[in-house]
C-alpha cells in the first residue's frame, strides 16, 4: 500500500505544480497584454507627434523614434490573382498569401497593372531604439 501512496503523492504534487505553472502563464499573459496596450497607446501618441511635427524621426536623450510606413497586400479573389500572376510570369508573388516585398516591387515596376481583388493597407509605425 505504501507504493500506491507514494504514486498518489507524486501525482498530487505534479498536478499542483502544473496548476501553478498554468496560473503563472495566465498571469504573465494578462500582464503582457496590459503592457502591449500601454505600448500601443504611447506608439499612437508618438505617431501623432511625428505627424504634427511633419517629421519621420525624433532623437531624444533616451532613444530615437523612427516613423515608417508598413504596407500589407492581400487579395479577396485568389482565382483571378493566380491567373494574373501566370499572365505576368509573377508566380513568386504567391504563397497562398501575397509575398509583401515582391508585391510592392511588382506594383512599382507595373503601376498600371492592378490585380483583381487586390487590397492594400498602409499605416505609419514607430520604431524606438535604445541610444
Amino acid at each position: 500500500m505504501e507504493e500506491q501512496e507514494s504514486v498518489d503523492k507524486l501525482v498530487r504534487i505534479y498536478l499542483k505544480m502544473r496548476e501553478k505553472k498554468d496560473a503563472l502563464r495566465k498571469a504573465y499573459e494578462t500582464a503582457e497584454a496590459e503592457l502591449d496596450g500601454d505600448i500601443n497607446t504611447v506608439k499612437k501618441q508618438l505617431l501623432i507627434l511625428c505627424d504634427t511635427l511633419g517629421t519621420t524621426g525624433l532623437k531624444t536623450a533616451h532613444g530615437t523614434v523612427t516613423r515608417t510606413v508598413k504596407t500589407r497586400y492581400w487579395t479577396s479573389d485568389w482565382t483571378s490573382m493566380h491567373k494574373f500572376c501566370v499572365e505576368y510570369g509573377a508566380l513568386d508573388l504567391l504563397e497562398r498569401r501575397l509575398h509583401q516585398t515582391n508585391m510592392k516591387t511588382f506594383l512599382e515596376e507595373h503601376p498600371d497593372a492592378i490585380p483583381p481583388g487586390l487590397n492594400a493597407d498602409s499605416k505609419y509605425d514607430i520604431t524606438v531604439r535604445r541610444k
